[in-house]
């Protein structure tokens, strides 16, 4: 009787965090050991095949791995690129970048009493300059890149969550995010549609007061002269970006739908989009950042 060799066991996964300071590592980490990683801060790059191999070692292949690089490695910290493209004893690797305003930054570590680690004897400011110099290449190359401006700690936790909630799964995993251009357009965004070329519910005084969520608003906007074509027509965009993206290993995918106030049109069209998604095959879900603003 012959006998089947059984499937190697998948590998657990390596996120590298990294991004600027202040934006929220610390955070990321915390949440990423809450959810079963092995998580290591301030590691030199180099030094990440030696860390995998102990862990591989010492608590099995399938453990994930999480580790924090950011600019005290100093100039350990210029391997980075070399060290994601070679990769780590086969297993998945996704980069996190963690960014926010300057504003923001500034607030932040003004808060905290803490110098920037490249401000020398220069302004707080001055050093997040150049930090921003030395984190462009990567950020460029990230996986997945949180604005973490408008986030307090728990909402940094839901979304380092939602992303590494299910160790092992491959699928592609859509975000689409509604917002209101009064606010600022989401910095980290990969696709950006604009909902005000439809007419505004805001003008109608039966609707003003309702949201994309409830169908009197939905149906409205969606009736609208325009409105089906644009579905029809960006929807095989994003399915096909969706596509390349699982052909090229990346697991995240953010699109942002904007109106003015981020109420109506926007909130209704992301929901479709999301709806519309999910029955093309995708794993993806309508959130609305600016909803209740107003």
């Amino acid at each position: 009787m012959s006998e089947t060799a059984a499937e190697p066991l998948p590998r657990g996964e390596v996120v590298v965090v990294t991004g600027m300071t202040g934006a929220g590592r610390s955070t990321a980490a915390k949440e990423l050991e809450d959810l079963g990683y092995y998580v290591v801060d301030n590691l030199p790059p180099s030094l990440l095949p030696d860390v995998v191999r102990l862990v591989d070692g010492s608590l099995g292949k399938r453990q994930p791995i999480a580790v924090v690089v950011d600019v005290r490695s100093g100039s350990f910290f210029a391997s980075l690129h070399t060290q994601l493209a070679q990769g780590f004893e086969g297993r998945r690797t996704t980069l996190v970048f963690l960014d926010a305003s300057d504003e923001v930054l500034v607030r932040r570590q003004e808060a905290a009493r803490r110098p920037h680690p490249l401000q020398a004897s220069g302004r707080l400011l001055d050093g997040l300059h150049r930090e921003r110099r030395v984190l462009a290449d990567l950020r460029g190359d990230a996986d997945l890149v949180i604005d973490t401006g408008a986030l307090n700690v728990h909402q940094l936790t839901d979304r380092i969550a939602e992303a590494f909630g299910t160790p092992g799964s491959t699928q592609l995993k859509v975000t689409v995010l509604s917002f209101g251009f009064k606010y600022g357009i989401p910095v980290d965004a990969d696709y950006l549609a604009d909902m005000r070329f439809l007419p505004n519910p805001f003008w109608i005084p039966e609707l003003r007061d309702h949201t994309g969520r409830d169908s009197d608003v939905a149906d409205y906007v969606r009736s609208r002269p325009g409105a089906a074509e644009f579905l029809d027509a960006y929807l095989p965009v994003l399915t096909g970006v969706g596509a390349g993206y699982v052909r090229e290993g990346k697991r995240f995918m953010r699109v942002a739908i904007g109106c003015t106030g981020g109420k109506h049109r926007s909130v209704a069209m992301t929901e479709e989009i999301a709806r519309r998604l999910v029955a093309a095959g995708f794993e993806a879900k309508a959130m609305h950042r600016d909803l209740g603003r107003e």
